[in-house]
């Protein structure tokens, strides 16, 4: 069993009701943060306690989809003090956190950092954690989990030269970065659109599919619809607070 809990999910900044990208997925044994943009650690602290958090995992460096991770590094320094919790992400978004967090660097980081690339297999208690690069400016890595048979998958973000099916068979549900609208497709925009994420969902043949990371703004029920057809059945919307189980 994987539950995903979604956190925040609006594309490149917040909306007044929306965090930044952040997701929890829980299984019987561990507790992962997947992503952690800012405006994540109070949905986290609602879903979780923070003394439960088995590890962190960073896809990529741009800060819609990490910054919140020197609060919880305060949080757990001064607050619920933890340490050697395993942090694995890109080497450049170990870069900036180091640029980051220089000032304090005094004091001792709960965080035990570990740089990872689409080469890497991650076992994190019953989680088993695979990559794949993905098609976007910077190193980002799209993430495999799986746990006892089920299996989930998250496309962090891409554009439309890449596809979950370079992340295998057989995936139970996938987030997938469906940014914009097929109107807007051809314009060099480093994200899919929701009829592309429908159409690569279909051809690595996901069970399930859910939409995210929605640029703010945009008309969550369009890009279901358009999403839907190039994928041939239900599909739904990443929104705060929904859980996800497979």
């Amino acid at each position: 069993m994987i539950e995903v809990i979604v956190l925040g999910s609006s594309g490149s900044y917040a909306t007044p009701t929306n965090p930044c990208t952040g997701y929890l997925v829980r299984t019987p044994d561990a507790a992962v943060l997947l992503d952690c943009g800012p405006g994540t650690l109070g949905p986290l602290q609602q879903a979780t306690k923070l003394e439960d958090i088995t590890a962190v995992i960073l896809t990529h460096c741009h800060p819609d989809h990490w910054l919140e991770l020197p609060i919880l590094r305060n949080v757990f320094r001064y607050f619920r003090c933890r340490n050697n919790v395993a942090l694995y992400g890109t080497a450049e978004t170990r870069a900036m956190d180091h640029a980051l967090s220089a000032g304090s660097r005094w004091a001792a980081d709960p965080f035990n950092w570990n740089v990872i690339d689409e080469t890497r297999r991650v076992t994190i208690r019953d989680q088993v954690w695979s990559f794949s690069r993905t098609d976007h400016p910077v190193e980002t890595l799209a993430a495999r989990i799986d746990c006892a048979g089920a299996s989930v998958a998250y496309t962090s973000d891409t554009g439309p030269a890449w596809g979950v099916a370079e992340l295998g068979q057989g995936i139970d549900l996938v987030l997938y970065d469906a940014s914009h609208l097929r109107d807007c497709e051809g314009r060099g925009i480093p994200h899919s659109s929701a009829r592309e994420a429908g159409e690569r969902a279909a051809i690595a043949d996901v069970g399930r599919l859910i939409v995210t990371h929605l640029v703010p703004g945009s008309d969550p029920e369009a890009h279901r619809v358009e999403a839907a057809v190039a994928y041939g059945g239900g599909v739904e919307v990443a929104l705060p607070g929904n859980v996800y189980v497979v």
